[in-house]
């Protein structure tokens, strides 16, 4: 009998240094996200730079769009070093990123990376020397550049040249495949000209955002067999709430699986007063289920079904998760290792105990009609039994004694 597990081996690409993150060149798959603050407004930008990056964020990019924007940069990298956070900025820019970007030398100093959009970064007879202006910048100042194409914002000249020619043929593609060959040769034909202009390719990375799972899946697949350059993976517009979960999660595991990517950001619509951190954590928990990278503790919760009418393991498994969230920050720099941890949190004896038992410490709670009794299980062996209204706090001690006792210094099994 033969199985075969795990995603394809990831391709080889160029490594990338962007600060003290490399990205590509069989790195870990990197996190980031992006600020929705008006990046002029530096208090409100550096709080959420430093929430993004507190979250696991390892880049962050911010939209740099007018002068002000750009004057602030600087002096929001320098709150962040203040901070003790050492997160890499990259740059968005579109339309007049070359101007911006000469314009304010503390700003073309002070971005990591920054992101160029081939379809608007000029037009016409601008477009060949903006481009260049904004490359010159960048190899000046060691920064990296993301040559990021998005279907939203093609460069027509080339699409409809794409158009043409294909209209010509005798049997002519489909449009959307038109379309995937514009896209990806609008950015390969950018980092060509990038790496005439003096960039190396080490300091290139590459996207070509769409905003439907086949889609990306079919440009992405095209890319990676057609170039080295480290690639950002990413639906843009993915949408709000479980559709952008769930979209941005099908497209990439697909991408991840074959070994394409080497950057991730989840682009969700944040919920009105929402935390714009969820899509840090989105990118963890996709990256975590793949089995490419270990961000956090894993919670393995029942879901509950007519033999679990109590809300105890529920609420429980919530605490349990929160907890972790709160304390991760510190358990990381206090207990290396603890992101391994394995936890269950269960709801009746049908897979309670069993589950608990795989778990390094997990808890069985009594389902309809069992005793009122919660055994708890500490590296596959029985070690108590808890009852009444301070279970939930009794649990949690546990936990925290088990961490400290394992991954602590002196600890392990």
């Amino acid at each position: 009998m033969r199985f075969e597990s795990g995603p394809a081996p990831r391709r080889k690409t160029h490594a990338v240094r962007i600060g003290d993150v490399v990205v590509g060149g069989g790195a870990p798959i990197v996190v980031q996200s992006m600020t929705n603050t008006d990046t002029a407004d530096v208090e409100a930008t550096v709080a959420q730079v430093a929430s993004l990056a507190r979250a696991g964020s390892e880049l962050v990019r911010i939209t740099v769009d007018r002068a002000e924007a750009a004057a602030a940069v600087p002096h929001i990298r320098d709150r962040l070093a203040a901070m003790a956070i050492e997160v890499p900025l990259v740059g968005d820019f579109h339309y007049i990123g070359h101007k911006l970007l000469a314009e304010h030398p503390a700003c073309a100093e002070a971005l990591a990376k920054y992101r160029i959009n081939p379809g608007n970064v000029g037009f016409r007879d601008k477009r060949d020397s903006q481009f260049a202006a904004m490359v010159e910048i960048a190899a000046r100042n060691g920064a990296a550049v993301r040559i990021g194409v998005n279907w939203g914002s093609l460069d027509q000249e080339l699409l409809t040249r794409l158009m043409d020619d294909n209209a010509r043929l005798a049997e002519p593609a489909e449009p959307r495949f038109v379309m995937y060959e514009a896209m990806n040769r609008s950015a390969l034909d950018s980092a060509a000209r990038a790496e005439e202009l003096g960039l190396s390719a080490d300091r290139i990375v590459l996207s070509a955002k769409v905003s439907q799972v086949q889609d990306l899946v079919a440009v992405y697949t095209d890319l990676a067999e057609r170039s080295g350059y480290a690639l950002h993976l990413g639906l843009t517009e993915a949408g709000m709430g479980s559709k952008g979960i769930v979209a941005s999660s099908a497209a990439m595991a697909i991408l991840l699986q074959r070994g394409i990517g080497d950057t991730i950001r989840v682009s969700l619509t944040p919920e009105p007063g929402g935390d714009r951190a969820r899509e840090v954590v989105v990118a963890q928990e996709i990256l975590q289920t793949l089995g490419l990278r270990t961000f956090l503790p894993v919670v393995a919760a029942c879901p509950g079904c007519g033999r679990t009418t109590s809300t105890t393991f529920q609420e429980l498994a919530r605490s349990i998760e929160d907890m972790i969230r709160e304390k991760m920050p510190d358990w990381r720099r206090r207990y290396p290792g603890v992101e391994t941890l394995k936890l269950a949190v269960m709801g009746c004896i049908v897979n309670g105990p069993g589950e608990s038992k795989h778990a390094d410490i997990g808890i069985s709670l009594p389902g309809t009609g069992e005793a009122p009794a919660a055994p708890v299980f500490v590296d596959g062996a029985k070690v108590a039994t808890l009852r009444g209204a301070t279970l939930a706090a009794d649990f949690t001690r546990m936990v925290e004694d088990y961490v400290e006792r394992r991954y602590g210094a002196g600890g392990g099994k």
